[in-house]
């Protein structure tokens, strides 16, 4: 029998729902590990809800998660004085560099060829943005970014089919406290 190898490939998720459409996918392909790096999302309550969510749908998928430390000081650090921006400014561009270099970082120590994000899924995520973030940190730590736009060729439709099949939790907000505050007061 000939067994393919299949490449490591880690990719970085950031809740359930934008990540559930693209496991299959990319598993045919991959062997993916998923890695959740977060420091983001607030609160903590918030936060443990999405990574329940991600550990239950890999779980079913026998997708093996590395869950990273909760840096939220060191997340507050960073956008300090970015705190008025509007989600998709200099804040989000900030956040998504923390969360892929963490990922770059996993990727590289670990033996991974492979890494990329479920961030591009997002509305209000633009891949045009976020991509050449990944490819520019996979250059830096010699790990290949996988770029995508995984709101496209139907994956969104799909996720909302398997969200609801499957019952699993959406948040309505970005993560971080600012885009929940102005998300509430719209």
């Amino acid at each position: 029998m000939n067994d393919i190898i299949k490449k490591k490939f880690l990719l970085h998720v950031c809740c359930g729902p934008c990540s559930i459409a693209i496991f299959e996918e990319l598993s045919a392909q991959f062997d993916v590990t998923v890695h959740f790096y977060n420091p983001n999302i607030h609160p903590e309550t918030e936060y443990h809800k999405r990574k329940v969510e991600v550990i239950k749908i890999c779980q079913e998928l026998n997708i093996p998660v590395v869950e990273e430390e909760y840096e939220v000081k060191e997340w507050f650090k960073k956008i300090v004085g970015y705190e008025n921006e509007l989600e998709g400014g200099k804040r989000c561009d900030i956040c998504f560099h923390m969360r892929l270099e963490k990922a770059a970082q996993y990727a590289k120590d670990n033996g991974f060829e492979y890494f990329s994000t479920s961030l591009t899924s997002g509305w209000n995520k633009k891949a045009a943005i976020i991509n050449p973030i990944g490819v520019e940190i996979g250059k830096q730590y010699g790990v290949k970014f996988y770029e995508e736009d995984w709101k496209k060729k139907g994956r969104q439709e799909k996720a909302r089919q398997l969200i609801k099949e499957k019952n699993i939790y959406t948040q309505d907000y970005c993560g971080c406290t600012y885009s929940r505050i102005r998300n509430y007061e719209e």
